[in-house]
């Protein structure tokens, strides 16, 4: 096919070890795809214990792995709408549904269909037009337009919200996409399966569990096409991701090499309005996979795999036509690269490989030009990635399940039939019944069992607040729900726990566990909250290094600390001045709350840290130890009076009440009515400072 230049080989391991450095290697991987497959299971199961029977999926880079810090690429969320069951033919029809059949014929775009309603009652089709976007053809028949899920974007993310094709988005780093997965795959997805594969790839073993995966439709008519509004494109992302979940490190690595050079050396000479994507790179990969022996995908091969990739995409430049690997009959440059960029990409490409693949050198993404060129890989300049990639993988983890349990808490609340308590119990049991009877993915058992346990925790609070509201002591149950759901997280369940104690009265045990509390919050714990987000969330170096070592999931439990939240059904457990915090709303400051404060201004949300301190001159002051009790005071004045310090707290405005109430206590009217003031004005509605202060001045 092509000359191999004798330093391919060592130059392959050198690109692979330098690959290795910026997070692309077999851990990383490995972690990278697990957090987002937790990430996608926690979604699912919040929205569904909500009542909604959407699944989500996060496609693309960021699950498959093929990314790197420097490639900075977004993540692709497909949101399956399982409520319409997607026709193929009469007999999928489904009573009480929303029923679609999938019909064409020969003026219907290729990878497209169109949707007839069909009658939920019968199996009949609809006559009658049901939304205003509907279409009736001069047949008679009724379909069903692309412009309702459109619709329902504008509406799910916002009026604010970017549409790039099928996709909508709040923020440029994010894309989600609607889409009805088909009841069983169409024709064109089926005649992948059925050719005749003479390719080294993929394994037949793949290929029989792709077979099982599903594809979806997607809002995304042909741009021109006379029925571009009522038409729906295939797309058959569960079977990529599969193949891609196949691929070895070399593969991934040259996937991600190919990305590099599309980015830096390919992009900057296309036109305004033209293309050339990433799903252009991988459909390369894809075809060049098929037709390399497997034996060349190894660490000495990897540059004669890029240089193999960069032919493929050269024959596509040079007939004028990329072909999608698995849906015939679609070129993939069709309105998205025109023929002089083809040309001229065509001829970037064909010097990259003349020039025997110099331009490596030259990348500047991630530094990997200027790490090739390093002789020894230890040169601090150029530090190993891999830490940082892995700290921040398990950031964004916890930090979704902690909002997740956050939409799962205020859904709970708002069930005025059952009320916290019991909606908690039955929450439990579904997702408790679930897991025994293996409906569950393993990524679903895992996030559902973080939310039991999380969910346990809070009902021990809930119970412990009534049984001291009602002057009960509380039961040995109670205590045993307590010591078994204290690894929510670092701190968070064990500062409600101190909490609850030191309101029952019982301070030497509060104090035991505030000086736990206390050895654990070291500088290797990063803090996460599920209500608010800051600027520059970046999880410490030390916490990057124990996410490296030990996981996601052990990292969460061990390494994040969770914000303290107190619902209303939990008050008797909290202190009384954080009783505030659940009625900050003064006078319409309720309806100046931002869709995303809903879910929690209601409740008392404060950072661990702090709170710790401030349970810390609350108990040891009970126990008239005033050395300790000073030392909390201190260590809370430090929090508040060092900006920067201040600027990390998810709740500042709480945290500086926190102290104005110690001030308080120590007599300091007048510098805690400063605190109060300087808390408004931070933040001048929907602060409990408001009531401090007109506390304070005897208004009413």
């Amino acid at each position: 096919m092509f000359r191999i230049p004798p330093f391919f080989p060592s130059l392959s391991v050198l690109l692979c070890r330098r690959l290795d450095a910026v997070g692309a290697n077999t851990l990383v991987f490995d972690r990278r795809r697990e957090a987002f497959l937790h990430r996608e299971a926690m979604r699912t199961i919040t929205v569904q214990a909500t009542g909604n029977n959407d699944v989500w999926f996060h496609f693309g880079s960021q699950s498959e792995g093929t990314t790197t810090p420097g490639l900075r690429s977004d993540t692709d969320t497909l949101i399956s709408m399982n409520e319409f069951n997607i026709m193929l033919q009469w007999s999928d029809w489904k009573r009480g549904m929303f029923n679609l059949l999938m019909v064409k014929d020969e003026s219907t775009p290729a990878q497209h269909y169109l949707l007839q309603r069909v009658r939920s009652d019968e199996p009949l089709p609809e006559t009658r037009v049901v939304e205003p976007y509907d279409v009736i053809d001069s047949q008679g028949r009724v379909f069903y337009s692309n412009l309702s899920i459109i619709r329902v974007g504008a509406q799910e993310f916002g009026a604010e919200h970017l549409r790039r094709g099928p996709s909508n988005s709040s923020h440029e780093d994010f894309d989600y996409v609607l889409a009805m997965p088909c009841t069983s795959l169409p024709a064109e997805i089926l005649a992948w399966f059925d050719a005749m594969r003479p390719g080294y790839w993929p394994p037949p073993e793949v290929f029989e569990i792709a077979r099982q995966c599903p594809c979806f439709l997607v809002a995304d008519g042909d741009r021109g096409s006379p029925t571009e509004d009522i038409e729906w494109r295939i797309t058959p992302n569960l079977i990529e991701r599969h193949l891609m979940f196949s691929l070895n490190n070399v593969q991934k690595k040259c996937l991600i090499i190919l990305k590099m050079l599309k980015k830096q050396e390919l992009t900057p000479h296309l036109h305004e309005g033209c293309k050339f994507t990433s799903f252009h790179c991988k459909t390369a990969l894809f075809f060049t996979l098929e037709r390399t022996p497997s034996d060349v995908w190894r660490e000495q091969g990897l540059m004669e795999c890029i240089v193999r990739c960069l032919h493929t995409i050269r024959e596509f430049l040079i007939q004028g036509e990329c072909p999608h690997y698995i849906v015939e009959n679609v070129d993939l440059f069709d309105k998205k690269l025109c023929r002089e960029c083809q040309v001229k990409l065509e001829k970037q490409i064909r010097v990259m490989i003349q020039d025997n693949m110099h331009v490596l050198f030259n990348l500047q993404i991630d530094d990997l030009g200027e790490r090739l060129m390093q002789l020894h890989s230890h040169v601090e300049r150029f530090p190993d990635q891999s830490a940082s990639v892995c700290g921040k993988l398990a950031f964004d983890m916890s930090k979704h399940y902690v909002l997740e349990f956050t939409n799962i808490c205020k859904h709970v609340c708002d069930n005025r039939d059952t009320g916290y308590y019991q909606g908690a119990i039955d929450l439990i049991n579904v997702l408790t019944f679930q897991q025994a009877n293996g409906t569950f993915t393993r990524y679903e058992s895992n996030s559902a069992q973080f939310l039991i346990t999380n969910l346990l925790s809070s009902l021990a609070s809930v119970a412990s607040s009534y049984c001291i509201q009602t002057g009960q002591s509380v039961s040995r149950d109670v205590w045993q729900l307590f010591s078994e759901t204290l690894d929510t997280d670092v701190a968070s369940s064990r500062l409600k726990l101190a909490s609850m104690l030191y309101c029952q009265g019982d301070l030497h045990r509060s104090a035991f566990v505030l000086n736990d509390v206390q050895q654990r919050l070291d500088n290797s714990v990063t803090f996460v909250c599920g209500c608010r987000k800051l600027r520059n969330e970046q999880p410490s170096e030390a916490f990057c290094e124990y996410a490296l070592r030990h996981g996601n999931t052990e990292t969460l439990i061990r390494k994040m600390a969770f914000c303290v939240r107190f619902m209303r059904e939990e008050m008797y457990c909290a202190p009384a001045i954080l009783w505030f915090e659940m009625n900050r709303g003064v006078g319409d400051d309720v309806v100046h709350r931002h869709t995303s404060e809903q879910d929690w201004m209601d409740w008392a949300e404060v950072d661990a840290r702090p709170f710790m301190l401030y349970l810390q001159y609350l108990t040891f002051g009970g126990l008239c130890d005033r050395q300790r009790q000073l030392q909390a005071l201190q260590g809370l004045c430090e929090i508040c009076t060092n900006h920067v310090t201040l600027g990390k707290m998810f709740h500042p405005e709480t945290v500086v009440n926190l102290l104005g109430h110690c001030l308080e206590m120590e007599g300091h009217m007048e510098r805690a009515l400063l605190l109060y003031n300087a808390s408004r004005n931070c933040m001048p509605r929907n602060n409990a400072a408001n009531l401090h202060i007109h506390r304070l001045t005897g208004l009413q």
